[in-house]
């Protein structure tokens, strides 16, 4: 058992964000959430069991990502426009914002992913955690971090692949996207 240094939190910083994007759907709620789980786990001493840092402050972001979200579910939401009138946010990435569409692309159908499946991915592809170091932080089996990574790829390739018809045929509708 070992403190948590405080002075090695910023070397997971890019991680955690991209896992909280990864959870929001949005780059400034990943923003805040990051910053409200630095903000929770400064506040006092943490004895870390093991020697990951990151595993443990993954669990931390996941905490803090639910509980904030029960706190908003019990608090009434008022909305001054349609969500169609609010402008859209443009993030370009170092000139390449091909890259950036494409990587809000794919954290947003993560963030539609249910929550177990989203967990797991965000640990194992977004955060590098190995299988096993993601059974740990998210209290499961690695076996069953193996099959929600694999469903969860699947339904994320899914949500990105653009939908294919035979030649002469009307457009289909993909599943579960109400598109």
């Amino acid at each position: 058992m070992h403190q948590l240094d405080p002075a090695g939190l910023p070397a997971h910083v890019d991680r955690l964000y991209r896992a909280a994007w990864a959870l929001c759907g949005s780059p400034t709620d990943a923003e805040d959430l990051v910053q409200e789980t630095f903000a929770r786990v400064l506040s006092g001493p943490r004895i870390l069991r093991g020697r990951d840092e990151l595993a443990y402050l993954l669990a931390a972001l996941r905490n803090t990502y639910i509980s904030d979200r029960r706190r908003a579910s019990r608090r009434p939401v008022f909305t001054a426009r349609p969500i169609e009138d609010l402008p859209l946010e443009s993030r370009d990435q170092a000139g390449a914002p091909e890259g950036a569409f494409e990587a809000s692309e794919v954290l947003a159908a993560i963030a539609q992913l249910p929550e177990d499946f989203r967990m797991a991915l965000i640990a194992v592809d977004i955060v590098g955690l190995s299988y096993g170091e993601a059974a740990r932080a998210l209290g499961t089996r690695e076996a069953t971090i193996t099959t929600r990574i694999y469903r969860a790829r699947s339904q994320v390739a899914r949500r990105l692949s653009p939908v294919e018809q035979p030649p002469g045929q009307a457009p289909r509708r993909r599943e579960g996207t109400g598109a």
